[in-house]
């Protein structure tokens, strides 16, 4: 076969209609958990001021330095796809005056996201991303409650064996103390380290931590960890997370060396996996952390603050993995089957008059074969088809064909809306 002229862009994929049934049920899920904790819906657009991500993603980010798609309007501003949902819900969170509404204000959404980087088994350059928000509480409860909110939507797509990572990186008290025990220790094996985590610790040495290179890994493992330096407040805090982990019996495993890639995180971060084998090489489902200082680094007040993203084509690779099956639409029960240019003017209306009854109604209108529309009928399995012809059209009847026992019966055309009703009520 001749290769097409166009190509899909390297990263990219398209969405067939064969796995649109995947995205539809995890989205179901995910909006269903979502309602029943109070969560309202919200979409930013996807294409926000550079600047914003600059300065809320954090310019060390590999996001940032590397990932971002930027483009250059006719008016010479500089506009970024959505790399991340985070920055432009706080965006919109301070431009639309939420901050004077009874705190909290709880977010979701959801929806494309764009990040350049190397195409691998479930990543993609544009990927969707399920995203929470708890905008405007510090209190630790809150903290467990957003990770339990993405076990359940994971759990509820019937996936199993799942592990919540978590851990505590302190805020600007205890965390710049912490940063100078790690450089000094990452300093004496600089050359031991990747080119990117050298770079890493002129800009940020606890992105050294979330680096994946299995020789970094190996000097990492080795580190000071930041939960043996954390001052009173965020031991506390992260203590109470704990606690209430324990309380509602989520399977959780303390990383000391879990960052996350983002610059904003405070205090908690997590990330959930499928604890097995395949599910450690396929990577976290589902991640975030507390960011209290990023609504005031955006231009607002001191505000305290959690979220969250979940990964969709990741979980569906997972899903795929271990041949969970999601429903199928159903069949329509009908086939609406014509013979000549009169009849096919009668089933455009015909057709219109079940669609506001709501009973789906197969047909092939480009077809003028009678068999061949015949062998679609059978093909779909449907209960009834109607046979409408030429002679049928003059007489204003239609004939009504039982597929399972082959009977046929006339009836007037325009009753046959009210006896299609009646026949698949019974």
């Amino acid at each position: 076969m001749k290769k097409p002229k166009f190509q899909r862009p390297t990263g990219m994929h398209d969405i067939l209609p064969e796995d649109q049934g995947y995205f539809q049920k995890i989205y179901n899920v995910c909006e269903t958990v979502a309602n029943f904790y109070g969560f309202k819906k919200i979409d930013t657009p996807i294409l926000e001021d550079t600047a914003l991500y600059e300065k809320g993603t954090g310019l060390a980010t590999d996001i940032v330095q590397k990932q971002m798609f930027t483009l250059r309007t006719k008016g010479r501003n500089y506009l970024t796809l959505r790399p991340e949902f985070t920055p432009g819900i706080i965006r919109a969170y301070l431009e639309h005056g939420m901050q004077t509404l009874p705190q909290p204000i709880k977010l979701y959404s959801s929806g494309p996201a764009f990040r350049y980087e190397h195409p691998q088994a479930g990543r993609y350059r544009q990927f969707h991303q399920f995203n929470l928000e708890v905008i405007g509480d510090g209190n630790s409860v809150i903290d467990a409650q957003v990770i339990q909110i993405f076990y359940n939507i994971l759990t509820e797509i019937k996936l199993k064996k799942l592990i919540v990572e978590i851990n505590s990186i302190g805020d600007n008290q205890c965390r710049p103390y912490y940063k100078k025990l790690l450089l000094s220790y990452l300093k004496s094996r600089d050359l031991s380290l990747c080119v990117d985590c050298r770079r890493r610790l002129r800009e940020n040495p606890l992105r050294v931590l979330d680096c994946k290179e299995e020789k970094c890994q190996r000097i990492v493992s080795q580190a000071p960890q930041m939960i043996d330096h954390l001052c009173q407040e965020c031991h506390d805090h992260f203590k109470g997370v704990l606690e209430f982990l324990d309380e509602i019996e989520l399977p959780y495993r303390l990383n000391p060396y879990l960052v996350r890639g983002l610059d904003y995180y405070t205090k908690t971060v997590f990330e959930i996996f499928e604890d097995t084998e395949e599910g450690r090489k396929m990577g976290s489902l589902s991640g975030g952390g507390r960011y209290d200082a990023l609504v005031k680094l955006l231009g607002g007040e001191d505000t305290k603050a959690i979220g969250g993203a979940m990964g969709i084509e990741r979980v569906i690779a997972t899903i795929k993995s271990k041949k969970i099956k999601t429903q199928k639409p159903s069949n329509p029960p009908i086939f609406l089957a014509q013979l000549g240019i009169m009849a096919k003017r009668k089933s455009l209306k015909l057709l219109e008059d079940f669609r506001k009854v709501k009973i789906q109604v197969a047909e092939s209108f480009g077809r003028d074969s009678l068999k061949a529309q015949l062998k679609i009928a059978d093909r779909l399995g449907v209960k009834y088809t109607l046979l409408l012809g030429q002679k049928e059209v003059l007489e204003e009847t239609i004939i009504i064909r039982d597929m399972k026992i082959g009977r046929q019966e006339t009836v007037k055309l325009e009753k046959v809306v009210r006896e299609m009703q009646k026949r698949l009520k019974k």
